[in-house]
C-alpha cells in the first residue's frame, strides 16, 4: 500500500515510479494506493469509474492507468494492480464504515503486507483508520450519511455509511514511528524522497495495544479558535 507525495520524488514521469514499484513486487505481488474521495463534489454521489481521487497526483494517475481496479466505497476506496488485486478489493462494498473488516486497509494487515510512505511522512497512513476501527477510540466516528454509488458495471444504488468524525482533533500517526522496532519500520530513499516501509501486521498489533492504554494517543486536540471579540 503506497502513500506518496509525487513532488518529493523529483521525477517527471509517474509511470517511472509505478513501473519501479511493480518490478520490485514481481509477478506475485500486488500494488495498492488509496483513492480517497472524502472531498468529492457533490459530496453524497460516488462513481467508481469517474470520481477522482483527492489524495495526490500519483494516486489519481494510478486510478486512471489501464488495468487498475478500484474498490467500491464512497469516501475510502482503494486502487490495485497485481495477483491479489481482485481478492483484496472485492468485498469493500460490504462495509458500512470507511476502513472496516472488508476494506483493503484491513486486508493488507491480515495478509502481512507492507505500507510504503513516499515523501509524505507518517501522518497520512490511512491504514491507521483500520487500526482505530478495532480499538474504537471515542473520537473516531461521526454521523451517518446516505450515498448514491455507481459501481464499475454501471449499477447505481443507495447505501448508508457511518463516517469518521475526528471533531476537534488532528491525526498524529507519526507517533507510531517511536513504537515500532527497526525491523517493523525501515527508512530509505526513493528518488529524492525520504521513505518509510512499515510492516502492516505490526502496525495493527502495536496500534491497538497503545490505544487500549491511551485512547487519544494518535490524535492531538486542535487549538480553540481565538475569540474574535
Amino acid at each position: 500500500m503506497v502513500h506518496s507525495s509525487f513532488k518529493s520524488l523529483g521525477m517527471r514521469d509517474p509511470e517511472e515510479i509505478i513501473a519501479a514499484l511493480l518490478s520490485a513486487l514481481g509477478e506475485q505481488g500486488t500494488l495498492l494506493m488509496p483513492a480517497l474521495t472524502y472531498r468529492q463534489e457533490p459530496p453524497h454521489i460516488h462513481d467508481a469509474l469517474r470520481t477522482p481521487s483527492c489524495v495526490g497526483y500519483l494516486s489519481e494517475y494510478f486510478r486512471t492507468r489501464e488495468g487498475t481496479l478500484r474498490s467500491l466505497h464512497p469516501t475510502h476506496s482503494v486502487c490495485a494492480v497485481g495477483s491479489q488485486a481482485e481478492a483484496v478489493l472485492a468485498d469493500h462494498w460490504r462495509d458500512t464504515t470507511p476502513c472496516g473488516a472488508n476494506s483493503p486497509f484491513n486486508r493488507i494487515m491480515e495478509l502481512g503486507g507492507k505500507i510504503l510512505m513516499i515523501g509524505c511522512g507518517l501522518r497520512p497512513s490511512t491504514t491507521m483508520h483500520a487500526v482505530e476501527e478495532y480499538a474504537l477510540p471515542p473520537y473516531l466516528f461521526g454521523p451517518e450519511r446516505e450515498y448514491t454509488l455507481t459501481d464499475a458495471t454501471g449499477h447505481t444504488f443507495q447505501k448508508t455509511y457511518t463516517r469518521h468524525g475526528f471533531a476537534g482533533y488532528w491525526q498524529r500517526y507519526d507517533r507510531m514511528e517511536g513504537l515500532l522496532s527497526d525491523s517493523e519500520i525501515r527508512r530509505g530513499q526513493v528518488g529524492d524522497a525520504s521513505c518509510h516501509l512499515i510492516e502492516a501486521a505490526a502496525l495493527k498489533r502495536v496500534g491497538i495495544a497503545r490505544m487500549k492504554e491511551e485512547p487519544y494517543y494518535f490524535v492531538e486536540k486542535k487549538p480553540e479558535a481565538p475569540d474574535p471579540h
